[in-house]
């Protein structure tokens, strides 16, 4: 039996006992909310006197079920499974948030932990199990669990730890809630967001890799300290693999309707002498620099799938550049997921924007995709 669950009955048991002995001269006893956990620590003493200051404060009105309009579930409480954590509670997107992991010490503490701060940001229950029981009912579960990228590894040579890790995860997601939607953020995302697609047998709109949603946030704040602006006001794509071989879609830059294409035509080029392409080559290596300095890399990603988060559960139709599967478009006729932009609602992926790329960004995306199936293709699955 876990931890979550045991609490879970004794807190039943304890409430039963109240009911038929803790309520003098037939007072009425208001029920426990549904999902509210006593912590472990406390005696049933202390319980019990409890329940009889609570009988004699509150005067029950009406019967009352709890009903839970969104649930999120994070798979992996490592420093960014965690950061997703708090940055949808801060977001206020979730009525519930279950936690899994398989290091059940530091899943307590980081659930205790969070459940201390949950009267700050007005969050009903918080929830964690190293069984996945714990998730049922998700309607968006976000997958950060797996093999750590080390420091001067490739996202791409993580792949063949990973796929072990997935098949189970998988079965047990899909197992508790095969009606989610599943963010794939463990690395290599593109590649894992496809073994998570075929391992879970959902349809495509419903399983979404992070992709470049933070490539794309790195290459507009990194524009943005070029020019002064702030990053909001900056726009630009980065497509393809999050990572390496990512796509910088300078044809698409502007500043409030303005292509900085119409301003230099060499702008990202070898002949540009602002040097505009080392804002590309920033993006790609910022992640490596800040795993080189701290030894992993969490707040940006935990606010990016937060970001996404928030167009799914809210049904906002917001485009973000996310890893979904491209087979037929832009000359890739492979089984690979890439970036490309994306309408995200209540559905998971509910359309694709079809960019009209240069001759050399879409062979960039090729080649991407070339990069991708090479890893992909010896796969077994």
């Amino acid at each position: 039996m876990n931890w979550s669950v045991g609490v879970l009955q004794a807190g039943r048991r304890v409430e039963a006992a109240r009911v038929n002995f803790l309520c003098p001269r037939g007072a009425l006893c208001p029920r426990q909310p549904a999902g509210i956990c006593l912590p472990v620590a406390w005696p049933v003493t202390l319980v019990s006197r409890m329940a009889t200051i609570k009988c004699e404060l509150i005067k029950n009105f009406t019967s009352e079920e709890a009903v839970h309009h969104n649930k999120v579930s994070i798979i992996g409480t490592g420093s960014v499974g965690m950061a997703c954590a708090i940055s949808i509670l801060l977001k206020g997107l979730t009525d519930e948030l279950a936690l899994v992991d398989v290091d059940e010490d530091k899943l307590k503490g980081e659930t205790m932990d969070l459940q201390h701060g949950s009267p700050f940001v007005k969050m009903p229950t918080i929830a964690s199990s190293k069984d996945y029981l714990v998730t049922a009912n998700s309607n968006l579960v976000v997958i950060t669990a797996g093999a750590r990228q080390e420091k001067g590894e490739t996202r791409l040579n993580l792949v063949q730890r990973n796929v072990a890790i997935f098949k189970l995860m998988i079965s047990n997601i899909i197992q508790y809630s095969p009606r989610c939607k599943l963010i794939v953020v463990s690395n290599p995302v593109d590649i894992l967001t496809y073994v998570a697609w075929k391992l879970s047998g959902f349809p495509q709109n419903r399983v979404i890799g992070s992709g470049c949603n933070l490539d794309t946030a790195r290459f507009r704040f990194l524009i943005g300290q070029k020019l002064g602006i702030h990053s909001e006001s900056c726009h630009g794509w980065v497509l393809g693999e999050h990572g390496d071989s990512s796509v910088p879609v300078w044809s698409g830059v502007n500043i409030a309707g303005v292509p900085l294409k119409d301003l230099s035509s060499d702008i990202g080029t070898d002949k540009d002498p602002e040097k505009w392409k080392n804002v590309h080559k920033d993006v790609i290596a910022s992640a490596y620099e800040i795993i080189k300095m701290k030894g992993y890399t969490n707040w940006a990603i935990g606010l990016s799938v937060a970001d996404l988060t928030e167009s799914i559960l809210r049904n906002l139709r917001r485009v973000h550049p996310v890893s979904t599967i491209i087979k037929g478009l832009y000359g890739i006729n492979k089984e690979v997921f890439l970036s490309v932009p994306c309408v995200l609602g209540e559905s998971g992926i509910a359309d694709l924007v079809k960019v009209t790329l240069t001759p050399e960004e879409q062979a960039r995306l090729k080649k991407s995709a070339e990069t991708l199936w090479e890893i992909q293709k010896e796969l077994e699955l």
